[in-house]
């Protein structure tokens, strides 16, 4: 699995984060994980190794990623493990892939990556044949 289109936003995060240390934002400001995510950050998220940079609280940072694409119809939004991303990889032309970072203590959240990934093959489009009354 090759990703392509990498977008990085440390240097967001990081102005967040000072904009936080400054006084210029507050921390119910930056600590407003929606209770979706937040659910899905306990439920289905990836434990990393990382502390909160808000709350430093005992517990890690959660990473939670999404994949959205047409080819994935109503299950494109759907949060799915890494260790899926290589067979999905395998399977479609071209999904992207948003990484978000979430605590589950303070409700800290930031988007930290995203990515597309796929063949880069067109979509074959299967086409149904409709039978008319006549037929």
């Amino acid at each position: 699995m090759r990703p392509r289109s990498v977008v990085d936003y440390a240097l967001a995060r990081r102005a967040t984060l000072a904009d936080l240390h400054a006084g210029r934002v507050s921390t119910t400001d930056v600590c407003d994980a929606h209770p979706y995510l937040l659910r899905a950050a306990k439920y289905h998220g990836e434990t990393t190794a990382r502390r909160c940079p808000v709350c430093r609280g005992r517990e890690p940072l959660t990473n939670v990623t999404y994949t959205y694409g047409d080819e994935l119809g109503v299950s494109s939004g759907r949060v799915r493990a890494t260790r899926d991303l290589p067979s999905l990889a395998q399977q479609f032309s071209e999904l992207r892939v948003y990484v978000v970072e979430v605590c589950t203590s303070c409700a800290w959240n930031h988007l930290i990556m995203s990515f597309v990934i796929g063949t880069g093959r067109p979509r074959v489009k299967r086409t149904t044949r409709r039978k008319t009354a006549e037929e």
